[in-house]
């Protein structure tokens, strides 16, 4: 099995895989990876699983050498670690290529393998990324906006009466409460956003066809109410390290 590890902000996202797709996940705090609480959790998740190699991915780096020793320490394998340097299944065209996150990377390279190209990830995480694979299948760039939580808690902790939400399909599009209608506001209005950004992705691709896969913890709700959106793949990011990783020689250290 090979041990696949997505380092984002707020979690970490660890997954099992085999040679044909990723079997398990589990979501960690990252900030247990720092202070080593996630260690009794992530070897509960692998239990007696065989694990040939690990890889990783990482937009926390301080957080990287703290997960690559626990690696280490608990199963003798040095994780390889996705950079522009180590991808495949995609093309570069970007002018900073180390400045792209790495989990974009991974996400471009999934869906560009399952899906062809051109084609458009929209990852709904702490931000929401937009990231695009042109015809020729190179990673080109994308769009960056605030995340949905990050909206809404901001509106909570920067006024005196809004309260902060959980997230959820509104029932109506006018709010009868204050609750109701920042949930509208958020949720409708956020389809907006990803529905012209999709638009405008569309025309500057020159493509009637343009597969638009979600992934992210809010993916699945935003997509319910978005033809414009393909596909929804929960596992894109892990999905996207098992392709790029998965015939990598075993990484075994003995130090």
């Amino acid at each position: 099995m090979i041990l696949l590890v997505d380092i984002g902000n707020t979690n970490t996202h660890i997954g099992l895989a085999d040679g044909r797709r990723v079997r398990r996940r589990v979501d960690l705090p990252t900030a247990g990876f720092l202070d080593g609480t996630a260690a009794r959790r992530l070897l509960t998740f692998v239990g007696r699983n065989q694990l040939t190699r690990a890889a990783l991915c990482s937009v926390v780096p301080r957080a990287t050498p703290a997960v690559r020793r626990m690696i280490r320490t608990m199963w003798h394998l040095r994780a390889t670690e996705l950079t522009p340097q180590t991808l495949r299944e995609v093309g570069i065209d970007y002018p900073r290529p180390d400045s792209i996150g790495a989990d974009r990377l991974a996400n471009a390279a999934a869906a560009h393998h399952h899906f062809g190209a051109p084609v458009v990830v929209v990852d709904f995480g702490t931000a929401v990324t937009f990231d695009v694979v042109d015809r020729r299948g190179n990673y080109v760039g994308g769009i960056i906006a605030p995340g949905l939580a990050a909206m809404t808690d901001y509106l909570h902790e920067r006024t005196a009466l809004l309260p902060r939400l959980k997230i959820r399909e509104p029932g109506s599009i006018i709010g009868r409460s204050t609750r109701q209608a920042m949930l509208i506001g958020a949720v409708h209005g956020y389809r907006g956003l990803i529905r012209e950004l999709i638009l405008r992705l569309r025309h500057e691709l020159r493509t009637a066809r343009l597969p638009v896969v979600a992934t992210g913890t809010y993916a699945r709700l935003l997509a319910a109410k978005l033809p414009e959106i393909t596909r929804v793949e929960p596992y894109l990011t892990l999905e996207g390290l098992r392709l790029i990783f998965q015939q990598e020689p075993a990484g075994v250290s003995r130090r």
